[in-house]
């Protein structure tokens, strides 16, 4: 069994590569999204088809750098909320002899 440090380590932990969204409306909103896509391609020059999709590259990469930014600060928030359960665990933890909390 492997674990997610060696994992990681090995560069073969990549969630942003097989993450594929549960929400129901996720496939036909890319469906949609195709379809406007062709529809725009038939419709605009070459020119300013290929301007559009530049500016959607320009997009994927400005919503790849928020995503990532999203993780990071919900995993350090995460990471927080364990320290912080972790720091004040004494008050569940009774002594068995006085009855009283460690």
């Amino acid at each position: 069994m492997n674990s997610i440090l060696g994992a990681l380590y090995r560069g073969q932990l990549n969630p942003d590569e097989t993450i594929v969204p549960s929400d129901p409306e996720y496939r036909p909103l890319n469906r949609q999204i195709a379809a406007i896509r062709d529809q725009l391609k038939n419709r605009l020059s070459e020119q300013d088809f290929c301007k559009l999709e530049e500016m959607f590259c320009l997009r994927d990469k400005s919503d790849g750098l928020y995503m990532e930014a999203a993780f990071l600060h919900g995993f350090k928030l995460g990471a927080a909320m364990q320290i912080e359960v972790m720091i004040d665990r004494e008050e569940f933890v009774r002594d068995a002899a006085s009855g009283l909390s460690l």
